[in-house]
């Protein structure tokens, strides 16, 4: 039984996106060789660039040109907002390559559309998409749903969490407070040194 590289599952989803895209594989091209680590700390990404554009897995003796660092609590957000993925990571090595691989990441988008209508035909695909994209959107409205009903919860009916409004106004009562207590101190003490 042979064992898979962990990397042979996103090259090849990679692979099926750059294979659609001959603009794309035309940046990499130049790169050919060059090996770029995609290290989540728990997890890292090795893959190398094949001199057609495309990516394989790389080998962990290999040194790589690019090592571009995230962290796994920031995967969220990234894939929220793949325009600004690269503001949340730390990278060392080749700048350019760095840079060919934040274009590519912003640019390529799985057609999910074209793929499912060569299975099932265009009509179905289009319903099928259209039927994700609904439910993820009805998910996204319940979780924000959710979270506001939650939040209000801890604020208003059990309250476990504070406005930030309410902190900053008790921050301003108690350095109120500390300067009177200051200045009283002041006057009692002049009041003192001025019946002796």
């Amino acid at each position: 039984m042979t064992r898979l590289s962990p990397a042979v599952l996103p090259s090849a989803a990679i692979n099926h996106l750059l294979a659609q895209e001959a603009w794309a594989r035309a940046r990499l091209v130049p790169h050919a060789g060059k090996i770029a680590v995609f290290d989540a700390g728990v997890i890292a990404l090795r893959l190398k660039v094949r001199a057609d554009g495309l990516v394989e897995a790389a080998d962990s003796d290999e040194a790589p040109a690019v090592t571009i660092r995230v962290q796994l609590t920031d995967l969220p957000v990234i894939l929220q907002n793949r325009e600004r993925a690269f503001s949340y990571v730390k990278i060392e090595g080749d700048a350019d390559f760095a840079n060919t691989i934040s274009q590519l990441s912003q640019s390529l988008r799985w057609e999910a559309e074209d793929d499912l209508s060569r299975l099932v035909g265009d009509i179905a695909a289009r319903r099928v998409v259209e039927g994700a994209r609904t439910v993820v959107k009805n998910a996204q409205a319940v979780h924000q749903s959710v979270s506001e009903n939650v939040a209000e919860y801890f604020l208003e009916e059990n309250p476990l969490l504070v406005r930030p409004r309410v902190i900053a106004d008790f921050t301003n009562d108690v350095t109120r407070l500390r300067d009177d207590v200051a200045r009283l101190a002041k006057r009692i003490e002049k009041l003192k040194g001025g019946n002796s």
